[in-house]
């Protein structure tokens, strides 16, 4: 076990994020009013314990408290992201689960083909464990209870009812689950998983959210078990995957939500932490790269592949690459060809820099497989003190670009003997060498990092890089000189993740396939996210809602975020009006003379520059930066019109109608965002103009007549 005294002056109450890993569980300490951490722990994943992992969950808990001096009673929020759900499929660890189709006629053919999906690939040589029964009416007790005995009796440990058209009509499903309970398993309707259409895709999530429900059950009453032990009255909440916390109650329902959280904990962490309002997260382990994106404030995410298929669990897009800082370099032909995937953790070998100087005394470089098949080109030194991986690590120490306290620093004259023997190999010197090293590992990062700017049509003038993770030194500085954008090395990059965890907003999506959706259609989407929130234990003054209707999908969706507490934060270290125009004018990337202030509220002021193109419109590019001095809106063009909330809603209908576009793409209403106290209400995923102002109106009503509103409007090309 090893643990980190807090550093900083803090108050009494504070927020505690745990991350359970493969080997570690690290749980951190921040404090609840500056957000700065106060201690760090790190245990050892109970995976082998009677209670599984709960137990490494309460241990690291226990000596957080100790490290740090605080009580249980002063742990004000408490939340742990988990492997368990994501390994429990790649392991094939699940329950067999028993399928209820419901339907007659026509009905009846469509649910009679989900027997099929007993034919997912769980695992390379094992099918999905599934059994399949059908029941004509969902009201026929007798029937039913026929039914769920046979599955009982053929060894299913949980039970999914799916019907068709169950998301408009879920009246079948609850009566049999009414009727199942008698038998005392786990069960779930594919209703309660989503509301979207599309029988096949929804049962399939839903029976994969039930496979994992059992173990995720008893984990969950386990470590609440020890959380009330421990006389924590704090809520326990769960990190999902698409970068927000849910209750344990909510967690329970639906356990699916804590697959790929792993890397969404990271996000959280960037983004909380380090306040990106656009940019690109990589965060960097031994063997991998999980590379994220953050834009206009918000985690992109999509719907996640499960078993090979499609599903309708919305996740984090992340894009994994097979470097990391301890990716191995590969030489040929006189040159580097590659760093990775191998890794030196993998191999078994230390890293050469991190050996003491003495151990590489009479270094050579040699040529290995690490592994059976893999190819002989990895680099190693066979030295005095034994054999050494040559690493992405290495590399990084060797050139300087690993911060003095950074998790990878090793000693640079260490790191330039253990080059040495490669750079002489390649005809170079040490920084050449390493030089080479890096080139050849941020490769293939740059390429998904160069995806990833296309698909979510990043703004590169706003764009910034930030590394996470205990490897990050050894990809981020590199890729961000080479890529010629920003970039920095997350502060505590190595516990990011549990920072993130301690830091997430609770968050619930509410998705719904409303064809032609009224403006009281899509309010009533928008309610119904705010109250999951709420009821999860978000303080409902500080609930944010953006909502997103796709007319091409036909999908209504609402995604709504809260803190379990209104957050106050100290500000006797806020920036002042200097410093935040020197950010604003470093972000535009002009002169502080030629930016202007359009606009300010108590928590935001909006910043604003002309750009002049020959024999193209000026655009007059926007910044909203905080009372912290960081960016959080950027707009390439925009129009920004400060106004009260009494006549907002008159000023908005003339802004909306005066910078709809029209044009063979249909009627395409601006992107509107509104400043209103601490908040951004963003309205952009509206196209619609009625409905955009619907919403404009729900945002206001609670406020004061008198209140500043600030909006910033993009016209749609």
């Amino acid at each position: 076990m090893t643990s980190h005294r807090p550093t900083h002056p803090h108050t009494r109450q504070i927020r505690v994020g745990i991350d359970v890993g493969g080997t570690f569980t690290d749980a951190v300490a921040v404090d609840a009013t500056t957000l700065a951490l106060v201690g760090q722990v790190k245990v050892p994943t109970s995976h082998h314990h009677e209670d599984g992992v709960a137990h490494g969950i309460v241990t690291a808990l226990d000596r957080l408290l100790a490290e740090t001096g605080h009580t249980a009673a002063e742990v004000s929020f408490l939340a742990h992201g988990t492997t368990q759900a994501t390994n429990a499929l790649l392991e094939g660890d699940v329950s067999p689960v028993g399928l209820i189709g419901v339907g007659t006629g026509p009905g009846a053919a469509l649910t009679r083909r989900l027997s099929a999906l007993a034919k997912l690939p769980l695992t390379e040589n094992h099918p999905f464990p599934l059994r399949y029964a059908h029941v004509p009416d969902p009201h026929d007790t007798g029937a039913v209870r026929e039914a769920v005995r046979g599955l009982v009796d053929g060894g299913v440990g949980v039970l999914v009812v799916s019907e068709p058209f169950s998301v408009d009509d879920p009246e079948g499903e609850r009566a049999v689950l009414e009727v199942a309970r008698e038998f005392g398993l786990p069960m779930t309707a594919a209703h309660e998983i989503t509301s979207l259409y599309g029988l096949r895709k929804r049962t399939r999530t839903a029976v994969v959210n039930a496979a994992i429900l059992p173990r995720m059950l008893a984990t969950a009453d386990l470590v609440d078990g020890s959380i009330a032990k421990a006389g924590i009255t704090a809520p326990l909440m769960v990190m999902r995957c698409d970068g927000g916390v849910m209750s344990l109650d909510e967690m329970r329902r639906r356990p699916l939500l804590t697959v790929l959280s792993g890397p969404a904990a990271g996000v959280a962490g960037a983004l909380m932490r380090e306040r990106i309002s656009e940019g690109v997260f990589l965060e960097t382990g031994g063997t991998s790269t999980d590379i994220s994106v953050i834009r206009r404030g918000k985690v992109a995410v999509r719907h996640a592949t499960l078993l090979g298929r499609s599903s309708y669990l919305p996740a984090l897009d992340v894009r994994t690459v097979g470097v990391g800082g301890g990716s191995m370099v590969r030489i040929g032909d006189g040159k580097v060809v590659a760093a990775g995937p191998r890794s030196a953790h993998i191999a078994g070998l230390r890293y050469a820099c991190f050996a003491d100087p003495e151990e590489l005394r009479d270094a050579r470089l040699a040529r290995i497989a690490p592994l059976p098949g893999d190819p002989e080109d990895h680099a190693v030194l066979e030295a005095a003190g034994g054999t050494f991986a040559v690493t992405m690590t290495c590399a990084a120490n060797a050139l300087g670009e690993v911060p003095e306290g950074d998790f990878a620093r090793a000693e640079p004259a260490t790191a330039r003997a253990a080059l040495a023997p490669l750079a002489e190999a390649l005809g170079t010197d040490v920084a050449g060498a390493a030089r080479a090293v890096l080139d050849a590992g941020v490769k293939e990062v740059r390429s998904v990092v160069d995806a990833m700017l296309r698909d979510y049509r990043l703004d590169r003038d706003a764009v910034v890089l930030v590394g996470g993770g205990g490897g990050a030194a050894s990809v981020t500085p590199h890729l961000a000189e080479v890529v010629g954008l920003p970039g920095r090395i997350a502060e505590h990059n190595e516990v990011i993740s549990p920072i993130g965890v301690a830091l997430a907003l609770v968050r619930e999506q509410i998705e719904r396939i409303i064809p032609g959706a009224t403006q009281e259609q899509i309010l009533a989407v928008r309610a119904e996210a705010e109250q999951a929130v709420v009821e999860q234990g978000a303080a409902p003054a500080g609930v944010e809602v953006e909502v997103t209707v796709d007319p091409q999908t036909n999908t209504v969706r609402a995604v709504a975020t809260g803190a379990t507490e209104l957050r106050t934060q100290d500000r006797a270290h806020r920036s002042d009006d200097a410093e935040r125009l020197a950010t604003a004018a470093r972000s535009l990337k002009t002169e502080a003379e030629r930016v202007e202030v359009l606009g300010r509220t108590p928590t935001h002021t909006v910043f604003g520059t002309t750009r002049s193109r020959r024999f193209r419109r000026a655009t007059h590019p926007v910044r909203v930066v905080d009372a912290d001095g960081v960016v959080r809106l950027h707009a390439a063009d925009a129009t920004v019109a400060s106004t009260t909330v009494g006549q907002a809603p008159e000023l908005l209908a003339t802004l909306v109608r005066d910078t709809t576009a029209y044009g063979d793409g249909g009627v395409r209403a601006p992107a509107v965002r509104l400043l209103l106290g601490s908040r951004i209400a963003d309205l952009s995923g509206v196209l619609d103009a009625q409905p955009l102002l619907a919403l404009a109106r729900s945002e206001l009503r609670a406020r004061s007549a008198d209140e500043p509103v600030i909006a910033v409007v993009e016209a749609r090309s």
